[in-house]
């Protein structure tokens, strides 16, 4: 049995490839033309360009079929998350980064991925949307890890032009909150409700909607300028500080998508992680569920122009 990957013979079954622009960089998925997950990528449309030999990927995702798939020899696990009824595990087989993502006990997919993470496969078991959306959220985090680039868990409202970033734990009221802007505040949209994408361009930050949105169907290809970001906890009263850079570097800190345990991909997150505790403003919000926590933070937050 082969336990070393090339990923230059990676064979997909009749494949059809499609290629999408998702916060400016370009991810190319390649799948069996008959997979009725392609069916059911509905949140992906905004995101579709049209594919070309010259579109430049970020990364290109293979999913494979089971008889196409070599897990390898010698896994070493270096991470494992649970969260609710999920769990994350990662490493290295071969040499090659290797992850799966478990929902309710039963393995969704496996990924092996290349030293860039610009040649992925994948094997998808069970729950299969759910398997293909986290490894190409997870992925992408990765790939973009060294490019000024972070996945955050966040709920983003976007009023005047400018975008909020409501951050938080799940259950901490993230979605509540926006709901609560959209609500008292005429003009105000929804970007994405659990996982948009900011990034450092020319000096400065911008938030993307992505096609990863959790429970609420919001999949915008837009992008907008950050007025300020909002860590929040719940509390039996209506508080908000503004917090200094070093504190608001650890509150963040939970809420950016990527490998802890990977110095290269760590490195650059921390980067980037410390340019947005230096030049944006971030906000600690200790809130009830009601319009009067909106109408404070929106009074505190909001982007006075000049």
């Amino acid at each position: 049995m082969a336990t070393i990957i090339d990923f230059n013979q990676i064979k997909v079954n009749n494949p059809r490839v499609e290629d999408f622009c998702i916060a400016g960089f370009v991810v190319r998925l390649v799948m069996n033309e008959e997979t009725k997950v392609w069916n059911q990528l509905d949140q992906y449309k905004p995101f579709v360009i049209a594919h070309s030999p010259e579109n430049k990927p970020l990364f290109t995702m293979s999913v494979v079929e089971k008889e196409n798939w070599s897990k390898g020899e010698n896994y070493v696990e270096e991470y494992r998350q649970k969260e609710q009824n999920m769990e994350i595990a990662a490493g290295y087989v071969d040499g090659y980064r290797c992850y799966m993502f478990v929902l309710d006990g039963y393995a969704t997919c496996r990924v092996i991925a290349n030293k860039d993470f610009s040649q992925v496969i994948v094997l998808l078991t069970n729950y299969e949307l759910y398997g293909l959306n986290n490894a190409m959220m997870l992925t992408y985090a990765f790939a973009t890890a060294s490019r000024q680039t972070v996945l955050f868990h966040s709920s983003v409202t976007v009023l005047d032009d400018y975008a909020y970033m409501f951050l938080g734990k799940s259950g901490t009221g993230k979605s509540t909150h926006s709901q609560l802007w959209l609500k008292n505040f005429q003009g105000a949209h929804l970007l994405n409700d659990d996982n948009p994408v900011m990034r450092v361009e020319d000096g400065r930050g911008y938030v993307y909607g992505t096609p990863w949105s959790g429970k609420t169907p919001c999949y915008r290809n837009l992008r907008y300028p950050i007025g300020a970001l909002v860590q929040l906890k719940q509390a039996p009263y209506n508080k908000i500080t503004r917090l200094t850079p070093l504190k608001a570097y650890s509150y963040m800190l939970p809420s950016i998508s990527g490998i802890r345990w990977d110095k290269t991909l760590s490195e650059g997150i921390h980067e980037t992680e410390n340019w947005i505790a230096s030049n944006l403003p971030v906000f600690y919000l200790e809130c009830l569920p009601d319009d009067d926590a909106a109408r404070l933070s929106h009074s505190e937050i909001v982007v006075k122009e000049k």
